[in-house]
């Protein structure tokens, strides 16, 4: 796989691109997070692939896809790309048999909506981060308290798509859809400006960010700047799963 700037990238690489900013604020992954923002070496790809696996959530669907395609390796890039942003593997899972593997792997978790037994949803959804973020998370089932803060949360634990407004060094102001809650439901709103970053320190997965560059933002951080068919794959699959949690929601009201 080629980044968009023509760069060859690894699927351990695309991983810690996506991976790193959760980390780094302490939601998920192994100890010392700047270990994983390292890129272009042998010993970088390594690196990432021995933390890689310290991910809990995200290590499993990416065992859970790469078992349903036929792929040995949990990092191979495509692997990576339909957990993160999505691609064709995802349309090949049979839903009834990730869910069963799911069930089993996150056997005792509590709050989210993967387990709740609908037959028509369950067979709608699909391994990707979405899912993991609207179904798993139980901060859907905290939306209809007096607080923003599931909204919040939400929306920036999701991966936006947005444009670079401005940059300054290593910061930049990216504009991109918000998610909204009416009290009923949830979409994609009108677009908002975010104060996000590319680079910590002199580290980076990028060369740089300009003005205009299409990107991908998760939590307040720039993960990559994105093809035409990368930003369409994160909001379709971003849409069709709001699509299963809206119908959930619509049921519990």
């Amino acid at each position: 796989m080629t980044d968009s700037a023509g760069v060859h990238l690894s699927g351990a690489e695309l991983f810690a691109r996506y991976a790193y900013p959760p980390n780094e604020l302490g939601y998920c992954g192994p100890d010392d997070p700047r270990g994983l923002l390292v890129r272009g070496t042998p010993e970088a790809t390594a690196e990432i692939t021995r933390r890689a696996r310290g991910f809990e959530g995200a290590w499993v669907y990416l065992e859970l896809i790469a078992a349903s395609a036929g792929i040995s390796d949990p990092l191979d890039v495509r692997v990576v790309e339909a957990y993160w942003l999505g691609n064709d593997l995802l349309e090949a899972i049979d839903s009834a048999w990730f869910l069963d593997a799911l069930r089993d792997r996150f056997r005792g978790q509590t709050g989210g909506q993967w387990a709740g037994g609908i037959p028509d949803l369950e067979a709608a959804v699909l391994p990707h981060h979405a899912f993991h973020v609207f179904a798993v998370y139980p901060w859907v089932g905290l939306l209809r308290g007096d607080s923003d803060v599931p909204r919040s949360v939400l929306d920036s634990c999701r991966i936006r798509t947005g444009v670079v407004e401005s940059v300054r060094g290593e910061a930049a102001t990216v504009r991109a859809g918000l998610l909204t809650w009416d009290g009923q439901r949830l979409a994609i709103g009108a677009s908002d400006l975010l104060e996000t970053r590319w680079s910590d320190s002199g580290r980076s997965f990028l060369d740089g960010v300009s003005v205009g560059d299409p990107v991908s933002v998760h939590w307040d951080w720039i993960c990559d700047v994105l093809t035409p068919g990368q930003s369409a794959a994160i909001e379709a699959y971003e849409a069709r799963q709001l699509a299963v949690t809206n119908q959930v929601l619509d049921l519990a009201s």
